[in-house]
């Protein structure tokens, strides 16, 4: 079993035809990331639809890549915006909850350096977080928090030692801790047993760029095993696009693709049954 990202051409628009080419491609589940970063609100019609391509396709739903958008924002200093921002993030949860997923994946921004804005920051951020609380136990849905950049592990641990692996767990990002002359697998091992969802791709530290497995400088040997030790349970994901693979056709782009995550799946087994 595989997934991939829907959006590994556009993250608007009809999303069917790229359904169709991932299931024919072979994969088996879906990281949902259309609408990733927008104040879309998806709604009962839209709901049903995409229910009836997954049967139609015979694709299940991984986790979804819920959206901190524009103007509906679940950290804005504006009040109105936050409480905005929060039903778009229940919007998502109940989207996944009725598409048959446990996880939506959010970025969660930095912490200020300044002592006041943190604090403000910090109590706004704590009121998001339990409003969403009791909305996560109620349809079952846990939130994931990425990794962003070089400071994201701190902040994210401050959430961790608040909040229980029943309600936060980590998503983490290959590519986001491969940048910066970041020591991704460093990073993640003391936070391995809360992963709950990946976005696996590749790059040359130098930019987000999304490329398949094995062709940037990600230290797959080290992460690997990792991931077998870790908590996660769900199938390989990657979160790759075709933009920056110089890979013109997109069936081609998809079968290497699949390749590259059967290669990870593969040394994940392996390596658990060597730790076992």
């Amino acid at each position: 079993m595989l997934s991939i990202t829907t959006d590994y051409v556009t993250d608007k628009d009809c999303p069917e035809p790229y359904l169709r080419a991932i299931a024919e491609s072979g994969f088996s589940h879906l990281h949902w990331c259309h609408q990733w970063n927008t104040d879309f609100l998806y709604t009962a019609p839209e709901l049903d639809q995409i229910s009836a391509w997954l049967r139609k396709f015979g694709l299940q739903l991984n986790d979804i890549h819920a959206s901190a958008g524009r103007e509906k924002s679940w950290s804005s200093p504006r009040e109105y915006e936050r409480l905005a921002g929060v039903e778009l993030v229940k919007n998502r949860m109940d989207m996944a909850a009725r598409l048959g997923s446990d996880v939506i994946i959010m970025h969660f921004p930095s912490e200020p350096k300044e002592k006041a804005e943190a604090e403000a920051f910090w109590d706004r951020m704590r009121r998001t977080l339990d409003e969403l609380q009791a909305h996560s136990r109620a349809r079952g849905v846990r939130l994931a928090v990425e990794n962003l950049d070089a400071r994201s592990f701190p902040t994210l641990a401050k959430i961790f030692d608040a909040y229980g692996s029943g309600f936060a767990g980590l998503c983490y990002d290959s590519g986001h801790a491969n940048l910066g002359g970041q020591d991704g697998p460093a990073s993640l091992d003391p936070w391995k047993h809360r992963l709950i969802a990946l976005h696996l791709h590749d790059n040359d530290g130098t930019g987000d760029q999304h490329k398949l497995p094995f062709t940037g400088t990600v230290d797959w040997k080290r992460l690997v095993p990792l991931l077998a030790a870790s908590s996660y349970t769900k199938p390989i994901s990657l979160e790759v696009v075709i933009g920056n693979t110089g890979i013109p056709d997109e069936r081609e782009f998809l079968y290497k693709a699949f390749e590259a995550g059967t290669a990870i799946s593969k040394g994940v087994e392996t390596s658990r049954r060597g730790q076992t």
